[in-house]
């Protein structure tokens, strides 16, 4: 491999590490619909079901 492969797959591996560790930190605070701008009025935590957010179908 050459070296422009290696930091190809250098920086591949840094954005999904940074991924994962943005979804880690999430979770950790509590987050149930990681990445929907409704998770904290999300329908799971009052009890009703589903999101709360105006995306019902």
């Amino acid at each position: 491999m050459t070296p422009a492969d290696w930091i190809a797959v250098a920086v591949l591996l840094l954005i999904v590490g940074g991924a994962v560790a943005y979804l880690i930190r999430a979770k950790r605070r509590g987050a149930k619909c990681v990445g929907c701008p409704y998770c904290k009025s999300c329908g799971t935590k009052t009890g009703k079901g589903g999101c709360g957010g105006g995306n019902k179908r």
